[in-house]
């Protein structure tokens, strides 16, 4: 069983930053994927950014630019860099990994964007 356990979120003026983090129980090359999921209220969960354990990523169209995932293998983690916040971008912010096609979540962490 993946534990994960997310920290980071918060309040932040439109324009500032935040760094999110997703400590994990298990080794990161454990997984074939990591990344960051969102859901605003009313709306459905969405991909925000993704790395595979080859290293690739993949962005959400709207993050491209703004958003930077990246991981420590010595820390069994994984970050979410977002710069340029906009109040669109407030919504729950969920971790994801994939271990043999099994997704595993973190309990979420609130990302509130004022303007």
């Amino acid at each position: 069983q993946v534990q994960l356990v997310e920290s980071g979120g918060g309040l932040v003026q439109a324009g500032g930053s935040l760094r999110l983090s997703c400590a994990s129980s298990m080794t990161i090359y454990s997984f074939s994927a990591m990344g960051w999921y969102r859901q605003a209220p009313g709306k459905q969960r969405e991909l925000v950014a993704q790395v595979t354990s080859v290293g690739s990523t993949n962005y959400a169209d709207s993050v491209k630019g703004r958003f930077t995932i990246s991981r420590d293998s010595a820390k069994n983690t994984v970050y979410l860099q977002m710069n340029s916040l906009k109040p669109e971008d407030t919504a729950v912010y969920y971790c994801n990994v994939r271990r043999i096609a099994i997704n595993y979540w973190g309990q979420g962490t609130q990302v509130t964007v004022s303007s």
